[in-house]
């Protein structure tokens, strides 16, 4: 496997904090990810673009641009989901809205990056599709010349007992966009609720991560600690940063080559991924779906390069 693996983050981080930790996770493991931009995307995202610019100048990272992508879904008629309201809440001060991302739109960055870097660029989408839908629509050249792209996203239901949704919540906020990009033949790992649920951070990790006493990681325990009082709970779960993961290290989950379709027009089934046993002339039915994860390893990993100095 490389060691090192060149990516661009694409993120609707500032609602769930599992992006912000994807993010940190990326940032603390510069030996095998070198994290080449962010994007965001759905929603405020001049807003999330300063979250994501805070915590890149917190960690001391101040020549990776941040670029804002699409707020609507890609059809424009449908409604932004999953927005709570507390976005930035305790973290954004006012001294933070001099935090400019670039000029380059989102879509036009992701174009640029993986026609420059042709073969060496991987998407980490820990969001809705919207800005990968809208490059490969705009540039459909990029699809044979991206390196790989990890989408956490969709619910396969078909290997665990886990009582999953039916719909996971990034390919609902904008199925037509995700529909385009598991249609389009790029080589896509996909990271669904059945391996994510799996994997959290609990209330008790909280003081070793604030132990560590570094300017990003005080930042990343609190951001948790207020998440986990929103949602009332004393956990929640590492989705986003279990997709960055697979890039570090690929043994952590199981994958099984499957064909992904989107629903996109049902009543009540718009959003919802079906997988279909993949056929070897498919270029479009090689999606790597996460069927198992070692839970117990990923957990190990995320605790070590997050709290490491």
């Amino acid at each position: 496997m490389e060691t090192l693996r060149k990516i661009i983050l694409d993120t609707d981080i500032g609602t769930d904090v599992d992006d912000a930790l994807a993010l940190t996770l990326a940032m603390k493991s510069r030996q095998d990810v070198d994290l080449q931009a962010v994007t965001t995307v759905h929603g405020n995202v001049e807003l999330r673009s300063r979250i994501a610019l805070k915590l890149l100048r917190l960690a001391g990272l101040k020549n990776i641009p941040v670029a804002r992508g699409i707020e609507r879904p890609l059809l424009m008629d449908r409604p932004i989901l999953g927005w709570g309201g507390h976005e930035g809440r305790g973290f954004l001060t006012s001294k933070d809205e001099a935090l400019n991302p670039c000029e380059q739109h989102a879509v036009d960055l992701i174009i640029s990056e993986v026609m420059r870097m042709k073969g060496e660029l991987t998407l980490v989408c820990v969001g809705p599709l919207t800005n990968l839908a809208a490059a490969i629509i705009k540039e459909p050249r990029i699809i044979d010349n991206v390196k790989g792209v990890v989408i956490m996203g969709g619910a396969i239901r078909l290997f665990n007992g886990l009582n999953l949704p039916y719909r996971e919540h990034n390919i609902l906020c904008d199925p037509e966009a995700a529909k385009i990009v598991f249609s389009s033949g790029m080589p896509i790992t996909m990271v669904p609720l059945d391996v994510t649920f799996k994997v959290y951070i609990e209330r008790e990790d909280l003081e070793r991560i604030r132990a560590v006493g570094t300017p990003l990681t005080d930042a990343v325990a609190s951001m948790i600690e207020d998440y986990l009082k929103i949602v009332k709970r004393n956990y929640t779960w590492l989705h986003d940063p279990l997709a960055l993961a697979t890039l570090i290290d690929e043994s952590l989950v199981k994958t099984m080559n499957m064909k992904i379709l989107v629903e996109t027009r049902g009543e009540y089934t718009t959003g919802l991924t079906l997988a279909l046993p993949a056929k070897q002339n498919d270029k479009q039915g090689q999606v790597k779906v996460c069927v198992d994860v070692d839970a117990n390893s990923f957990r190990k990993l995320f605790m070590e390069r997050i709290c490491a100095r």
